[in-house]
């Protein structure tokens, strides 16, 4: 089926309508023998492409059918320069392209009926003033599917009823640069130049043009390409743009950039903001008359005219001397600018009453630069916070050039609820004057938080003196945001200019990412169930130990809270630290409460001390004279607030027990050798069997601190021997076990008790009975603090080992048990504390090498004593030969 007989046959019906228009046509057909258009055409080499172009729009019996007409066409040059950028020209000319749907059709040949003339030129232009001539062009929104109008098939005749009523489009003839052109505009520039001597013909003439005309495009394009009516495009509102494109015989009467210029500097921004769709409509609709068919100048050059405007006002067009016409108060600028659907007319000034625009909080932010935030509020129908007259509030707004640097990605989608919750961050209710702003302050926002059950979220201040001088000014923060110049105030409103946008309080695991001190708390909670319960619990303070308190608890119950296995007792913990109530800083230290219930249903005990009244918090549960001091931080968050405490603080429902402990310290084979030597009981903090000897001995299930070495200790112990040897099993067990009373914790101040986490001083020289020293001399364990950071060992008082390698081990951890009393838990130690047994060398091998010693002392000295005596009996002496004779002694 070809795509003309799509047309009804109806079409044909209007026919008679167009004859009275086109005078021509009441006259008979060029005969055959004479030489018409598309004789001229045919027979001249630079209309292949136009030739081409009639038969792809069936217009080659259109134009055999017309009479004493004017045809500007277009030589091939032009239609090649043209089709370049016209995509229907170009597939027009491709011979390979399938046929034009029925609406490209009726564009294509809307197009070349532009380029006719329904009569024959009386004259060629001889100046550059211009002619105004009526073509066959009947403009029609060629992007909607054909109408059922006839006719149905060619010959396609133009039908006088389109976008301008019952008027033809216009063209513009002028002589300028010795040449005649065609299209020009109202001042004879522009346009397309005649290339060749006009050629006549039976049915017209023929004027070759150097390019395609251009037919006039809709209302909405020729705004925005007049070089006057710049200001008005800008404020043109995709809305306003549809409504100048789509609506038919418009005739508009506008003002030129200089009428804008008289408004006010906050009028004009607030017009070319993307808020004053309602107020543009409004103008727009004082300058636009709407009737049946285009008023071009011609209707009202000669006599007044008074036009009814679709607002409803009256424009009263009156000529005045040296053809200069006035519209109500505005002088006629420049009249019959061509449209597709209508004309249009520049006038001097608004033609708009007076006091039009109200000023509001909006406008004011408007022309204040703060234009994006104001399209922010619209955006999520916060209006009534910017336009209520009767509202007080002081707004924190950001100027553009604020947004601009942190971009659309790093805001919230516009309409979305964050941005909505982001926007009422921005007003407090109230005019506060910097007078009444003070340090540390927490102000209620317009923002009404389901976290808080419906209550206003409040605003950090932040207030500093920038000089002694009472008349020096403050710098103020709002929520950690800087103000930037003065503020404004407008009637009920006060306006702070902020250095950046404002963010509400997030959740409160979110607000607690933001610390890197917190982030073996944080990661603890998301390591459990309650991330999700916390960020929903309403009006929730949060109670968030540092890092470092995990490491003042003991290794070994850090260990086992944050251990997989451990989840209940660290959830029950986290509950522990999440008071019932929006308590901030100022409520808890000033107040008088004495308890606070927690998530986890016991309370948390509060003591104030000292002339600060600094806070401290006693849990349920944990050891004797647990506590944490409260540090006030006042970090909002979406359901309350958060505080850091000093320490953790373990509620009644977590027992840690010796067996906890051992799990956390990964000793499993020491857990082996307790239940195997039957101290497992220990392990569990319960009491002995009844009738076992640990029974007979009076033993309780608590106050035990176990020497607990690690799993690498028993690397060189044959374990299936020790495990036979139930003897040497519960010496060792016992070797590792000290009964640990209340009274080895010794009197503790309030800063120590921040730290009182083990299970029993480790100061040096300590010494402690174990179990084993009931049956051995060498039972007892000595504490030794090294020097530098060698750390701390304990070994077997007395024992004399091995180069003594086997009786000391470094303490690697510990973890303080919360069972019976408190007292008692694990101290980890990196090697296994052998029971000390002397050999019979050592044991008597010292005696006997002083008995020994002795005996050899006392034989040496009784030798020493007969050799000297026996010398001195021997000794040599003098005497006569023969001995004293008589002689010799009568002589003497």
């Amino acid at each position: 089926m070809r795509p003309w007989s799509c047309f009804p046959l109806a079409l044909l019906a209007f026919i008679p309508l167009a004859i009275p228009t086109q005078i021509p046509l009441q006259e008979s057909a060029p005969t055959t023998q004479s030489f018409t258009l598309l004789d001229a055409l045919y027979a001249d080499p630079d209309y292949v492409s136009l030739i081409a172009l009639l038969q792809r729009a069936k217009l080659i019996p259109t134009m055999n059918k017309l009479n004493g007409s004017t045809f500007f066409a277009p030589t091939n040059d032009a239609i090649k320069r043209h089709s370049s950028f016209n995509n229907l020209w170009n597939s027009a000319l491709d011979e390979g392209s399938s046929e034009l749907a029925d609406n490209l059709q009726l564009r294509l040949r809307q197009e070349l009926f532009y380029h006719l003339l329904n009569y024959t030129l009386l004259m060629i232009p001889t100046e550059k003033s211009p002619q105004e001539h009526k073509t066959l062009l009947y403009p029609r929104d060629y992007t909607e599917p054909p109408s059922q109008e006839p006719p149905p098939n060619p010959p396609w005749m133009p039908i006088p009823n389109g976008t301008l009523g019952t008027d033809p489009q216009r063209l513009r003839l002028s002589y300028r640069e010795d040449a005649v052109w065609a299209g020009v505009d109202a001042s004879g520039n522009g346009g397309a130049k005649v290339v060749k001597e006009h050629v006549e013909t039976a049915n017209g003439w023929l004027l070759a043009l150097g390019d395609v005309l251009e037919m006039p495009p809709d209302l909405a394009t020729v705004i925005s390409r007049h070089p006057q009516l710049s200001y008005f495009s800008r404020v043109l509102t995709p809305d306003l743009a549809k409504f100048l494109n789509s609506t038919s015989t418009l005739t508009l009467f506008l003002p030129v950039d200089d009428a804008w210029e008289a408004l006010p500097h906050y009028e004009r921004l607030y017009l070319e903001s993307e808020f004053a769709q309602e107020d543009l409509t409004r103008i727009l609709n004082m300058h636009a008359v709407l009737l049946p068919k285009v008023k071009w100048s011609e209707s009202f050059s000669d006599q007044p005219v008074n036009f009814t405007t679709i607002y409803g006002q009256q424009l009263e067009v009156v000529p005045l001397e040296e053809h200069k016409i006035k519209v109500s108060d505005a002088e006629l600028v420049e009249r019959d600018i061509y449209a597709s659907n209508g004309v249009l007319h520049t006038v001097s000034s608004l033609l708009i009453p007076e006091g039009a625009i109200q000023l509001t909080p909006e406008k004011y932010l408007l022309a204040l630069n703060c234009t994006e935030f104001v399209s922010l509020i619209h955006s999520v129908n916060l209006t009534y916070l910017i336009n209520d007259p009767e509202a007080h509030y002081t707004i924190l707004a950001p100027r553009d050039d604020v947004l601009k640097l942190f971009g659309h990605h790093e805001l919230p989608h516009r309409g979305s609820e964050e941005l909505k919750r982001m926007l009422q961050y921005h007003f407090i209710p109230g005019k506060w004057s910097p007078k009444k702003l003070e340090d540390g302050m927490l102000l209620e926002t317009a923002l009404k938080e389901s976290g808080l059950d419906g209550g206003r979220q409040v605003m950090t201040i932040e207030v500093t003196e920038e000089g002694k001088k009472k008349d020096q000014s403050k710098a103020i923060r709002f929520a950690g945001a800087g103000v930037m110049g003065d503020q404004v105030e407008v009637n009920n409103t006060l306006i702070y200019f902020v250095s950046r946008p404002l963010v509400p309080p997030a959740d409160v695991m979110e607000t607690a990412l933001t610390e890197l001190e917190y982030s073996t708390f944080v990661a603890g909670v998301f390591s459990t169930n309650l991330a999700e319960t916390l960020k929903s619990s309403s009006r929730t303070t949060l109670l968030v130990p540092p890092n470092e308190a995990f490491r003042r608890l003991g290794m070994l119950v850090s260990a086992h809270l944050l251990s997989s296995s451990s989840k209940a007792d660290f959830e029950r913990v986290i509950r522990h630290h999440a008071v019932s109530g929006v308590e901030y800083a100022d409520s808890i230290v000033d107040g008088s409460q004495r308890t606070y219930g927690t998530l986890e249903g016991s309370d948390l005990h509060v003591e104030r001390r000292g002339p600060n009244r600094t806070v401290y918090f006693s849990p349920s549960g944990g050891w004797p004279d647990m506590q944490a001091e409260l540090h006030p931080r006042n970090m909002l968050t979406r359901t309350g607030v958060i505080h850091e405490v000093s320490d953790i603080m373990i509620p009644r429902s977590v027992q840690l027990t010796v067996g906890n402990l051992v799990k956390a310290a990964k000793a499993t084979t020491m857990t082996t050798m307790m239940v195997k030597a039957g101290l497992g009981w220990i392990l569990n903090g319960t009491a002995p069997p009844e009738g076992s000897q640990w029974a007979e001995m009076g033993l309780k299930g608590s106050g035990w601190t176990l020497l607990c070495p690690t799993d690498d200790a028993f690397k060189q112990i044959n374990l299936t021997d020790l495990y036979a040897d139930e003897d040497r099993l519960r010496a060792i067990v016992s070797q590792h076990l000290i009964p640990t009373p209340p009274s080895a914790t010794k009197s503790l101040t309030v800063m120590d008790t921040l730290v009182n986490n083990r299970p029993l001083p480790l100061d040096d020289s300590a010494t402690y009975s174990t179990l084993q020293s009931a049956s051995s001399a060498y039972g007892d364990v000595i504490v030794r603090v090294l020097d530098g950071d060698e750390g701390t060992v304990i070994g077997i008082k007395g024992a004399r080992g091995r180069d003594g390698a086997q009786d000391w081990a470094h303490v690697v951890a510990w973890g303080r048990s919360t069972t019976g009393d408190g007292s008692g838990g694990v101290v980890q130690i990196d090697r296994l504390l052998e029971p000390y047994s002397p050999s019979w060398y050592v044991e008597y091998g010292a005696p006997l090498a002083v008995g020994v010693g002795g005996i050899i002392v006392i034989g040496l000295f009784f030798w020493g004593v007969r050799w000297v005596w026996r010398r001195d009996t021997t000794e040599a002496t003098y005497e006569p030969i023969g001995g004293f004779g008589h002689d010799d002694s009568e002589d003497s």
